[in-house]
């Protein structure tokens, strides 16, 4: 896949099939719209290109109130090459682009960058300056420079449309497997592992990397997770995964979000990791008693490492 962005050379004129969106988290309802650009791309021997910003808009546009993501761009562009397009472009979105009509992106991006001979979107999709473009506008606009418009419904799940906010909410109430099932595969979040306290191995008997996740990434209730760790070096590896305080050692504290590899032994400080939650095990709670701490993760390693051998075939990477 292709990757260009606003300063790149335009495509050949009327030589692509387009869509448009932010497409956090790529999940099913994104992969029905992916999939349909990519299949009228290719029977028309055109290339299939998707047009995404380099941030969540929302992020400029109302940065208190922003979305958690579902993905980083990094990800994001992975899963969009593993969808069949053949072409990204990455547009920044900054303060002066949140200003240009819908009218204007059209013709500056779509048609002039892009080439467009057809544009397809999501039902409801909604672009340009105040939301003012839809797709009554991308229709107006392509009677006159030249391009068609398809609409595609998005997937249904149980009576409600697959969607990114939807997600979210799944994995900020620790539902991660629901989450996975609307995005097609498990959440995964990544970072760099980074020392911690230096308790786990010494004291409790459980080493774990402890990954730093941006905080603008949507990370799971509090809670004991079962999952998967996997690097450069270390394909899809069983882990029990914590995401809390550490309330037997703290009053209060921050998150850490912190994967005990299963049966594994070796330095990762420093490698840039990736956890993928399978299911939840239970909720982050407090112990008096350090044996009881210690008992009960022994009992949640357990616990993980037969769902997680039981669901093999979820594994990322394979």
């Amino acid at each position: 896949m292709e990757i260009i962005g606003p300063s790149s050379p335009p495509l050949a004129p009327a030589g692509s099939v387009v869509t448009i969106g932010v497409y956090d988290g790529v999940h099913l309802g994104h992969q029905r719209t992916l999939r349909a650009v990519v299949e009228m791309a290719h029977a028309s021997d055109r290339a299939a290109v998707v047009a995404t910003f380099d941030r969540h808009p929302a992020s400029v546009l109302r940065p208190q109130a922003a979305p958690k993501l579902l993905a980083d761009l990094e990800q994001r562009l992975e899963l969009l090459e593993q969808a069949g397009l053949d072409v990204t472009a990455v547009i920044p979105f900054d303060l002066q682009r949140a200003r240009e009509t819908a009218e204007d992106f059209i013709s500056g991006v779509l048609v002039d960058l892009l080439g467009a001979s057809r544009v397809v979107v999501g039902e409801g999709f909604r672009f340009g300056a105040g939301r003012l473009g839809d797709t009554e506008v991308l229709a107006a606009q392509g009677r006159r420079l030249g391009f068609d418009i398809e609409t595609i419904s998005l997937d249904m799940e149980e009576g409600e449309a697959v969607s990114s906010t939807r997600i979210r909410g799944e994995i900020a109430r620790g539902d991660v497997a629901g989450a996975s099932a609307l995005l097609g595969r498990c959440h995964e979040l990544r970072g760099e592992v980074v020392h911690g306290d230096g308790r786990g191995g010494p004291l409790l008997g459980m080493p774990t990397a402890n990954i730093h996740v941006g905080e603008d990434m949507a990370v799971p209730e509090l809670g004991i997770y079962a999952g998967w760790y996997r690097d450069e070096e270390i394909s899809a590896h069983p882990a029990a995964i914590s995401v809390g305080r550490r309330p037997t050692f703290y009053a209060d504290a921050d998150p850490l979000i912190e994967a005990h590899l299963i049966g594994f032994s070796g330095d990762l400080y420093g490698r840039s990791g990736r956890i993928s939650f399978l299911d939840r095990l239970r909720d982050e709670q407090r112990f008096d008693d350090l044996d009881e701490l210690i008992a009960q993760m022994g009992a949640d390693v357990a616990h993980a490492a037969r769902l997680l051998a039981d669901a093999a075939e979820l594994a990322p990477g394979r």
